[in-house]
């Protein structure tokens, strides 16, 4: 990565968030100790021992990202992964937001792998701040740091609340990360996080199938099945759409509406791998009726 002024973006120089807490880390738990540190200035209440025991393997002596990601969500935010740029870091630090970072410190046939929270930069004296291991305020010069960062394909994770957006918001990214919380049966919060991804990008048919659903598994039918018309607007031959403004109707005890969605869905059904799913929602609205 070429450096210059530019490739710090747009926050302001020099920038560092000396508010953000320190968690000084044991051995072998920077894992723990770096996520523990986003979590707490997004607003999460946790501890570093529950924290640990979510993320720390004691086998690999270390945490895997897989692992971060899965305590994020837990908590109900949402870890959004950045591009590969430095510029996407600096943009979280101007809004207030620390960024988690895996920095490869050894060298590729004898790596070692650790997590820190990047906190600052200041690109006239060309530096990267740090919350790193037991240094409250590691300071690293941004060659070296893209060096050691470039070792992990550039992995860096910020922690949003649900409805907040990214700095450089991406689509694919904020999905996958909206999707992946979703996943996790945190539908409150899911339904925040689609929300705002739909201020982004408004009419979006996967953040508009997302919030419906999410709308759904809350019970709020009503928002729910506005979300699925929307979509059919849109496309018409959507079969998800279709599918689950059904069982959307059937739901609210509108078994009429229900069979009429399934049975257009059908006809636009004949040679589509959704058909069977289809079928199965058919029979479970007629065994309702009957």
């Amino acid at each position: 990565m070429p450096l210059s002024v530019s490739n710090y973006g747009p926050a302001p120089t020099p920038l560092e968030l000396t508010d953000t807490p320190f968690y000084p880390q044991e051995k072998f738990q920077c894992g723990p100790a770096a996520l523990m540190t986003v979590l707490t200035v997004s607003g999460v209440a946790t501890t570093l021992d529950t924290v640990s025991s979510q993320v720390f393997l004691p086998a690999r002596q270390g945490s895997l990202q897989s692992e971060i990601l899965a305590a994020s969500r837990a908590a109900e935010r949402v870890p959004y992964l950045l591009s590969p740029e430095l510029s996407s870091i600096t943009a979280e630090l101007a809004t207030g937001r620390p960024v988690l970072v895996l920095l490869n410190l050894g060298v590729s046939w004898a790596p070692r792998w650790h997590y820190a929270v990047v906190v600052g930069a200041d690109a006239d004296s060309d530096q990267i701040i740090l919350r790193s291991g037991t240094d409250e305020r590691r300071v690293m010069r941004t060659p070296v740091f893209l060096r050691t960062w470039k070792r992990s394909n550039f992995w860096a994770m910020s922690t949003l609340r649900p409805g907040e957006l990214p700095a450089k918001p991406d689509r694919s990214r904020y999905v996958e990360a909206v999707a992946g919380l979703e996943q996790t049966g945190h539908s409150l919060a899911a339904r925040d996080a689609w929300q705002a991804g739909l201020s982004e990008w408004p009419e979006d048919s996967v953040l508009l199938f997302g919030l419906a659903n999410a709308e759904y598994a809350l019970g709020n039918f009503s928002a729910a099945e506005q979300r699925y018309l929307v979509m059919l607007r849109n496309d018409d031959a959507s079969l998800i759409a279709r599918n689950n403004l059904a069982m959307t109707f059937a739901a609210q005890g509108r078994n009429r509406e229900a069979l009429e969605q399934i049975d257009a869905a059908l006809n636009l059904a004949a040679d589509s791998p959704l058909r069977e799913e289809l079928l199965d929602t058919q029979r479970i609205i007629l065994s309702a009726v009957n």
